[in-house]
């Protein structure tokens, strides 16, 4: 038989899923003196847990898997703690990432060369039809995108368009894409879908950390140290890691960031072995992680110099 405390978060899971409405992009909810924010994904994943300092986050079996190898891996420290599951068909209880801040910023990085995986393509491609629902979605980011042929069908394949998606923002290019910012002042966004040139990066960062010095300096300081654990983990060398995320937090005193969103990742096929760096072809694996962490800590790093010049030579 469950706790008595266990039954009763199952019970108030049932009750929200029905009747909380999200917002159609940041899904806020608040305890006490701070909010937690959803900035990606499917709404309505979560909400706050039985116990201080927890979430419940609708179970993924695949997540979980990789949740309780990462409890033993030396990535540890990056991942929010993993604490059991309520019921197989409910939800997984998680760190709050956000408790110990007071109004945070939070922005979403997805990192990796692409955000779907080689089976979701190989099968996409299988039986390719035009989709007129993904046809509007290009034409609403880029009118110019769709060619004259299906211009004049109204639609797009599943693979033309999984693949245009990524070259529009950074992640094809830089190995990562902003995925959704929201500051302190409650205000939120994810209009980063052609955001895409390194400048157009920064600027959004230099606006992420405006009067907020000591975030640029303790952010590019985490990254650094999660490089170097991502050398040492088992985990990290045996998985490809597609669609996962790194959660960007500062208040006034604080920042730090994690690895989220796992529902994607799989353990490499026997006898695959992957190095994240090197360029993706069909059949490989590569995923782009580093080469999508490279390059956010290169444009933080360019960020904090620009900072450092204008402040020693103001006009």
């Amino acid at each position: 038989m469950l706790p008595v405390k266990v039954v009763a978060l199952v019970s108030a899971w049932r009750k929200v899923r029905s009747a909380v409405q999200w917002s159609p992009f940041v899904q806020t909810f608040r305890r006490q003196r701070y909010p937690w924010v959803q900035l990606a994904g499917h709404q309505g994943n979560f909400k706050l847990g039985g116990e201080r300092g927890t979430i419940l986050k609708k179970l993924c079996p695949k997540e979980e898997s990789c949740f309780q190898l990462l409890m033993k891996d030396p990535l540890r420290p990056f991942i929010p703690s993993y604490k059991g599951n309520v019921t197989s068909d409910d939800g997984e209880i998680l760190e709050d990432l956000l408790g110990d801040f007071r109004n945070p910023a939070v922005m979403d990085c997805k990192l990796g060369v692409r955000t779907y995986l080689e089976d979701e393509l190989a099968k996409a491609k299988l039986k390719p039809k035009l989709r007129k629902d993904m046809f509007e979605k290009m034409l609403q980011v880029d009118p110019s995108a769709p060619t004259a042929e299906e211009l004049r069908m109204g639609g797009v394949t599943k693979p033309r368009y999984m693949i245009w998606r990524e070259t529009i923002s950074s992640t094809a290019s830089l190995g990562f894409r902003i995925e959704g910012i929201r500051k302190q002042d409650g205000s939120s966004s994810k209009d980063y879908k052609t955001v895409g040139s390194p400048q157009q990066i920064v600027d959004v960062l230099r606006d992420f950390v405006r009067h907020h010095p000591h975030a640029l300096t303790q952010y590019i300081a985490r990254l650094n140290q999660l490089e170097e654990t991502l050398t040492r983990s088992d985990f990290f060398a045996t998985h490809e890691l597609i669609g996962t995320s790194l959660l960007f937090v500062h208040d006034h005193n604080k920042a730090n960031i994690w690895m989220i969103d796992f529902a994607k990742t799989h353990r490499l096929p026997a006898g695959v072995q992957i190095d994240h760096r090197s360029p993706w072809c069909v059949g490989n694996h590569e995923d782009g992680y580093l080469v999508g962490m490279s390059n956010l800590t290169q444009l933080l790093e360019q960020l904090l110099v620009n900072r450092d010049q204008s402040q020693s030579n103001p006009t």
